[in-house]
């Protein structure tokens, strides 16, 4: 019989991660027989459907079509749901992937059931307990089998935390794996030609986390920050719902809409979204795996948060912590067009293999080992 490998995703940076890690373990069918669950904590087809279209990433075999929820009651909800498939299908291993809720909530389940768990993109810190993405990560490595770890602070992380060496791999970025996967087929987007932008000649802008776009006070300091950078550069902004949700209540939006070097627009596709990143002249985020991308990219990225659970961006990389002081930004917006901001360097094994690592770890250690269907069999 077969190992059966099942994988969990639930929200769009998961998605981006758990499609080279498919195409990776569709390569050992001979071996491997693997399905994936997607929760339906990011639902619609702007934050879902688009996305599996875009990564080639096949239909789910199960959809939880959990929606959304507060924090409690959607990691109750995954988990009444998710008990009940991982009974049923009884998988040799679940592999989940990042911080979201869906990656906490599976990962609980799983271990109470006694199955083997898997953690891809482990060991990442903010030291910021009031992230609730914080909380997930700290708990879903304390319960992973198998860790595996994007960057050389996760090592040094759960090092400190007491994790036994023999559970973490150092392995490389999936998101990378995307990336790069992407570059093949990015020359066909046309978003540059749809917005009426030109190459090097406008800034990009995602911001959605709650610290940045939950309260007035936050969100007004936000629309002030852009409102700077587009004194300097035209923006480009794919507006995540719930940022629109809350400008609207908040009653700012109007702030922005009023602005005529920011262009609003609604979500874009993974692919659409690489090419307007790849062909700007910065980017501002609050986004861990925008980070990521803009430092693989090569492009200038300024992070509105005041920490970040990937310090290789900035330690290496070509972001820039600015958290909401709008001096330092202005001072780095400056910098960035006249081409003196830092140009950093790719971190180690962040090279498109880190699925084929994981791949190959999984395989060493599962396909032979005592009692596993394979052995069995």
């Amino acid at each position: 019989m077969k190992i059966k490998v099942m994988f969990v995703a639930g929200a769009r940076p998961n998605f981006v991660k758990i499609a080279p890690l498919l195409r990776e373990f569709a390569k050992h069918r001979d071996v491997l027989k693997t399905s994936l669950v997607h929760t339906g904590q990011h639902y619609d087809f702007e934050m879902s459907g688009v996305f599996f279209q875009g990564l080639q990433i096949p239909d789910p075999d199960i959809h939880l079509n959990v929606g959304s929820h507060s924090h409690a009651v959607q990691t109750a909800k995954i988990m009444v749901s998710f008990e009940k498939v991982v009974t049923a299908d009884k998988p040799d291993l679940v592999i989940v992937v990042g911080d979201v809720n869906s990656t906490l909530a599976c990962a609980l389940v799983v271990t109470k059931l006694g199955v083997k768990l898997a953690h891809v993109e482990a060991g990442l810190r903010s030291f910021d307990r009031t992230m609730p993405e914080e909380i997930n990560r700290v708990v879903t490595d304390s319960l992973s089998d198998y860790l595996f770890v994007s960057e050389e602070s996760g090592l040094k992380n759960l090092r400190r935390e007491g994790v036994s060496s023999n559970r973490v791999h150092f392995v490389g970025n999936v998101m990378i794996d995307s990336l790069i996967w992407a570059g093949k087929h990015v020359g066909k987007s046309k978003v540059l030609d749809n917005l009426n932008l030109t190459q090097k000649e406008y800034g990009v802008v995602t911001l959605h986390r709650p610290s940045n776009v939950d309260s007035d006070t936050s969100l007004s300091e936000i629309c002030d920050i852009l409102q700077l950078v587009s004194e300097k550069i035209k923006l480009v902004y794919p507006l995540h719902p719930r940022t629109k949700i809350m400008l609207k209540k908040h009653g700012l939006l109007g702030k922005l809409t009023v602005l005529t070097n920011l262009g609003l627009i609604d979500p874009l596709g993974y692919l659409d979204f690489v090419k307007l990143m790849k062909e700007s002249t910065l980017v501002l985020t609050d986004s861990g795996g925008i980070q990521e991308e803009t430092t693989a990219l090569g492009v200038p990225c300024l992070t509105i948060r005041e920490n970040t659970e990937r310090p290789a961006t900035v330690t290496q990389g070509t972001n820039t912590l600015v958290g909401k002081d709008k001096q330092k930004i202005a001072r780095c917006v400056t910098k960035v067009l006249r081409g003196k901001f830092k140009r950093g360097t790719v971190p180690a094994l962040w090279d498109g293999k880190a699925s084929q690592r994981i791949a190959g770890i999984i395989m060493d250690h599962l396909a032979d080992r005592p009692g596993s269907r394979r052995a069995m069999g």
